[in-house]
């Protein structure tokens, strides 16, 4: 095999995952020799291997089910559930499975209607909700029918274009059938009659979102030859975000073009950095300031999440003067999770004595361990100084985060860090790493085969050594470990 570590090219994902034919034949022979069952190799690639999962959004207005339907479409209970309106205060996220297909739950809030109205509130909501997804589910309550915050919904998913799925909630027999048949009127097409609480209806209705999720997301990672790559500046409210926005855009003098927004919201902006054009996605929510009081907080979480979604690249800016919050972590986490290239952009670094640059490496080394890999630049947004090092910040992460290692080599790697630091013995017992191999890129995900269960310590073991061969700066990186079933070897 080639050993040689590679950029992950336009032509470099295959059948199998990030593994070319020659090297997967290879790889396959050697998982037989091992005793493992090959359809369990094969799935444990094509999972580790494909691109990020397709994300469906579940929206409505308040108390009408969607936590509880949540609950339903993942198979267990993890949003929260009370019957009052407006519980569900942030976005979150889960995992689904639906005949043999994974995919992204988007819990949303409710739409609370406040003396701004209707357009402020369900606008700020919806809309950013709504731009990250691949499909909607609109749940609507159908013992109360259609009201006039759900007529506002239906415009603006008209508006957004994504596939929608009507769920009519709460129809908990055949009697309450007439009523998701008045739904029709939305103009959404059929609505799906469940009860959320009980699971009637779910898996007709699951099966129409499979239909509209996409096979596999939208993946224009570095597909677009000469493209901007994406960038995605985010942080908490004020920590400097539109003044290193209006630093790069002013003083380079490119802002060509507003894309893919409304005439009063622009989305994205192409900037040219160090003789390079980059797309700012959802610079809106950045150059908006959110004159809701009540959720603001939310809204602006929303806004985050739907740009993290769409870029490459996560820029957080950090304010260097105050200590770091439990909020910066939370986004750093949002980035992690969401598998983006990560740089850490210290800003108002012109204002700190001494002792406040001591204080912050303390901190930087306890409350950001999670990404110590992560490029840093330490940067005046009002000032503009260092700016020049965020594009070498920017570069690196990406290259991190494209970066593939071949299976000849990740095995010969493997092979050596097994036989100088084995596994701890558990139990009488001491499991081995056997074999491995790295099946995507954007971000690096590997699967390890294993003869049994290996600790969390020993994976985080492997990640950092992972790192100090191969760098993988800027990138998280995705371990798998399958373990081999307890039977013969194959003949």
């Amino acid at each position: 095999m080639n050993d040689q570590i590679q950029p992950d090219g336009s032509g470099a994902e295959h059948d199998h995952g990030a593994l070319g034919d020659a090297e997967y034949a290879e790889f396959m022979e050697l998982a037989a020799v091992e005793g493992f069952d090959i359809e369990d190799v094969e799935g444990a690639i094509d999972e580790a291997g494909h691109g990020p999962l397709p994300v469906l959004a579940v929206v409505g207005r308040p108390n009408v089910g969607k936590s509880t339907l949540v609950n339903r479409i993942i198979g267990r209970r993890e949003a929260v559930v009370e019957d009052k309106p407006g519980v569900t205060r942030d976005r979150v996220t889960y995992e689904a499975e639906w005949a043999g297909r994974r995919f992204k739950v988007v819990d949303t809030g409710g739409w609370e209607q406040d003396v701004l109205g209707i357009d402020a509130s369900v606008a700020a909501q919806a809309e950013y909700a709504i731009e990250a997804a691949d499909a909607v589910v609109f749940v609507v309550d159908a013992k109360v029918g259609a009201t006039d915050t759900d007529e506002a919904v239906v415009r603006l998913l008209r508006k957004a274009g994504k596939p929608v799925v009507l769920a009519a909630n709460k129809v908990d027999g055949l009697s309450g059938e007439s009523d998701a048949a008045y739904l029709w009127s939305l103009g959404l097409g059929e609505p799906h009659p469940v009860s959320a609480l009980h699971g009637r209806g779910t898996g007709d209705m699951l099966d129409a979102v499979l239909e509209a999720l996409p096979e596999a997301p939208e993946q224009t990672f570095g597909t677009a030859v000469g493209g901007p790559r994406r960038i995605a500046l985010i942080g908490r409210p004020n920590v400097g975000k539109s003044s290193l926005l209006n630093k790069v855009a002013g003083e380079e003098r490119v802002v060509v073009n507003e894309i893919a927004g409304t005439t009063r919201d622009p989305v994205d902006e192409l900037i040219e950095l160090g003789g390079v054009t980059w797309k700012f996605v959802d610079t809106a929510g950045i150059r908006k300031r959110v004159h809701l009081q009540q959720g603001a907080d939310y809204y602006a979480s929303l806004r985050t999440a739907a740009a993290v979604e769409k870029a490459e690249v996560a820029v957080i800016l950090i304010d260097a003067s105050e200590n770091i919050s439990v909020q910066d972590q939370r986004i750093v986490t949002m980035a992690v999770e969401a598998g983006r290239a990560i740089v850490l952009a210290f800003n108002k670094w012109d204002t700190l004595d001494e002792e406040r640059r001591y204080y912050l490496e303390r901190e930087i080394e306890t409350e950001l361990a999670q990404v110590a890999w992560a490029p840093r630049v330490n940067i005046s947004a009002r000032t503009g100084r260092h700016m020049e090092k965020l594009v070498p910040g920017i570069e690196t992460a990406l290259a991190g985060w494209e970066t593939r290692v071949p299976t000849g080599r990740l095995n010969a790697f493997l092979g050596e860090l097994v036989a100088a630091h084995p596994h701890p013995i558990r139990g009488g017992k001491q499991p081995r790493i056997l074999f491995g191999t790295q099946a995507g890129t954007k971000p690096p995900r590997f699967v390890l085969f294993a003869s049994g269960f290996i600790e969390a310590g020993y994976r985080r073991f492997i990640e950092r050594r992972l790192r100090e061969e191969f760098s993988f700066e800027g990138t998280p990186i995705h371990i798998s470990v399958r373990v081999r079933e307890k039977r013969g070897k194959k003949k």
